[in-house]
């Protein structure tokens, strides 16, 4: 396989993964607390002998995915009402209790289980300083202050635990709002909860479309590239079969 088909290909290649993290953002704009993603490339250059007629090493420049990055600017904030759903604003995450151990998110849309228990939408339970945050019905309004601190109408229930990371960009994604890591967490220090509220998801469909429509044009620009390079070949191959006819 020639060099014009091997860089098509890494481009082509490339256009795919950039695709399909674009469709997995607009996927989520309606995920509370969703981190839009971007894949990042870098140049590859491998250096090749030289083919008939040229002279030198030659050098081959192809496309090498090397991650995707993690936009972590805050969605907006939106008022829902609801008295369990909690939104950060600032840095910080909710600590979740999994089968697997503690989780990280943002994501707070949080409601009651049948044990009064604090929990996500997937039924994970909720942290605060004592373990998990537990609500019966005698306790009447729930008030969650700035600080986390969760007060009925006997006086404080508890206090949510909201932690923050020495390198937020080292959380590894579990699902498309929980995240996990081996750094040790610490109580975030400039968080502030806002009752009633949801953070939304950061994405903005208009510079995602944008960026569809770019990388689709690539990949074309990149397969009419390889047509015209295998229409040589066969012209090549005709014109030579002819010769020898």
């Amino acid at each position: 396989m020639d060099n014009t088909v091997l860089v098509s290909l890494s481009q082509q290649l490339a256009s795919f993964q950039s695709m399909d993290t674009i469709a997995n953002n607009l996927a989520n704009i309606s995920t509370p607390a969703f981190k839009r993603e971007e894949m990042k490339f870098e140049e590859y250059v491998e250096t090749s002998a030289p083919a008939e007629g040229q002279t030198g090493p030659q050098t081959v420049s192809f496309v090498q995915n090397v991650g995707l990055v993690r936009d972590l600017s805050e969605g907006r904030l939106e008022t829902t009402g609801a008295p369990y759903d909690l939104a950060i604003n600032g840095n910080g995450y909710f600590v979740v209790q999994t089968a697997a151990g503690d989780r990280y998110t943002r994501d707070g849309h949080f409601m009651l289980n049948a044990e009064g228990q604090l929990v996500t939408s997937n039924g994970d339970p909720v942290m605060g300083d004592g373990g998990a945050v537990t609500i019966s019905p005698d306790d009447g309004n729930i008030t969650i202050a700035a600080d986390g601190t969760v007060t009925g109408k006997q006086g404080q229930l508890a206090k949510l635990r909201v932690v923050d990371f020495a390198d937020e960009r080292q959380l590894i994604k579990q699902g498309a709002s929980l995240y996990t890591t081996s750094q040790q967490p610490v109580t975030a220090s400039d968080a502030s909860i806002e009752q009633g509220m949801i953070e939304a998801s950061n994405v903005q469909p208009v510079i995602e479309i944008a960026n569809m429509i770019e990388v689709s044009r690539a990949y074309q620009m990149t397969a009419s590239l390889a047509q015209s390079e295998s229409d040589l070949k066969r012209q090549a191959i005709q014109q030579l079969g002819s010769v020898q006819g």
